[in-house]
């Protein structure tokens, strides 16, 4: 018979991956004890490339490790979309003066696993917050006066406050919502090797999208400019609809491209497949005293490039949303909400079509896609602004400058 036990936090966080750290880190900083769980043995991250844009860089500034994630980071002054099929340039995104100006801060690339460091290492500082690997959740339930969790070494934890941080196939969840993800169709193959290893020529200064039909590739240095970054991703056939990678349909799909593309991805490491799920936008995130942030939350499809920046508001907002009301989780939580899912939830229905644009085989829609890309301006950001702007109804009142992150 298990025997709960009460473990000295306010606030239980499960899972340590990017988002986990972030939101104890923001807990902690509003002034709140915190207890993080994770499974593995060790904190660590899986894949190499990560795309950050100025939303998620302005979480990094006011959690104060923005010098830290900028240290190691790729700052590319432009992003490139191109023709898969025929190697043509389609269009560019300018990454520069004028767009910083507009953001208040720079679209970067980073390696995941030097990201998680930087919050490892904060969090480690701080003295309001303890870290716990081996912790394989197996229930969260709810009491009148506790969250539980249950752990597969036959452990229980009871604690005031839970934060679901735990995932696309969140335990915390549960408590809300028992549905599985959705399979995209799509699976990816992902993989970085050294600059010196790549053959050819490779643009330590860009971002490089290729798209064709039923299938992409992207491509970015990471590690400061060390390491290059390949995420190769494909549609199954229709009627396969299994959740697996193969890599018969993997080659064929990419038979088509051209011999750049051809030659990059035969250099991906395809020992594994990552098939590409999500789930729709939940109508709440949080019950009586659980609430969930990132994929928990709000799993996404890649191609708006927002999975980990959603996931850093996510954890900034609760920080401030538990600051302002610290004797009152509903009202908290609310406000939280209120902030964060319009957002989150919009970029899970636009993620798909994006996606389906992108691989579309449609030969009429094909050609429109082309041609408005090819007329946009490379300072065109109108359609990026309600992912990188500022929203006026952020919980922050101000932001924490790079000098006061420093000291």
């Amino acid at each position: 018979m298990r025997t709960a036990r009460s473990v000295p936090a306010d606030v239980l966080v499960v899972g340590g991956g990017i988002g986990g750290l972030a939101s104890a880190l923001s807990a902690a900083r509003a002034g709140r004890h915190v207890r993080v769980v994770e499974q593995a043995p060790e904190f660590g991250e899986i894949g190499a490339g990560l795309q950050l844009g100025p939303n998620a860089m302005r979480a990094f500034d006011r959690l104060g490790v923005y010098d830290a994630v900028a240290g190691s980071a790729v700052f590319p002054s432009r992003g490139v979309f191109r023709d898969a099929i025929n190697g043509s340039t389609l269009t560019v995104i300018t990454f520069g003066e004028t767009f910083e100006a507009r953001y208040g801060y720079p679209y970067v690339v980073a390696h995941r696993r030097d990201v998680l460091d930087v919050l490892l290492a904060a969090c480690r500082a701080e003295p309001r917050i303890v870290l716990e690997n081996n912790c394989t959740v197996v229930d969260v339930r709810e009491t009148a006066d506790a969250a539980e969790v249950d752990f597969a070494d036959g452990e229980t934890y009871r604690a005031a406050l839970i934060i679901g941080a735990d995932g696309i196939r969140s335990r915390v969840r549960h408590l809300l919502d028992d549905s599985d993800p959705t399979f995209s169709g799509h699976v990816a193959y992902r993989s970085a090797i050294t600059v010196e290893d790549f053959p050819g020529d490779v643009s330590i200064d860009e971002v490089v999208l290729w798209i064709g039909p039923g299938m992409h590739l992207m491509q970015y240095p990471v590690r400061s400019g060390t390491l290059y970054n390949q995420v190769a991703v494909y549609e199954r056939p229709a009627g396969r609809t299994e959740p697996v990678g193969d890599l018969v349909e993997l080659n064929a799909a990419f038979s088509r491209s051209c011999e750049d593309v051809r030659h990059s991805v035969a250099l991906i490491d395809t020992s594994r497949a990552w098939p590409v799920c999500d789930r729709p936008p939940l109508a709440r995130w949080s019950t009586d005293r659980s609430v969930l942030i990132g994929d928990a939350a709000h799993a996404m499809l890649q191609y708006l490039g927002q999975g980990a920046c959603q996931a850093l508001e996510d954890a900034l907002e609760l920080g401030a949303a538990l600051q302002r009301h610290p004797n009152d989780r509903a009202l908290a939580f609310k406000a939280y909400e209120q902030v964060r899912r319009p957002v989150a939830s919009r970029c899970q229905t636009v993620a798909r079509p994006w996606g389906a644009l992108w691989h579309t085989e449609d030969p009429t829609l094909l050609a429109l896609r082309n041609r408005v890309f090819r007329m946009r301006d490379a300072e065109d950001y109108t359609d990026l602004d309600w992912l990188y702007a500022e929203r006026d109804d952020t919980l922050l009142a101000t932001s924490a400058s790079r000098a006061m992150a420093v000291s």
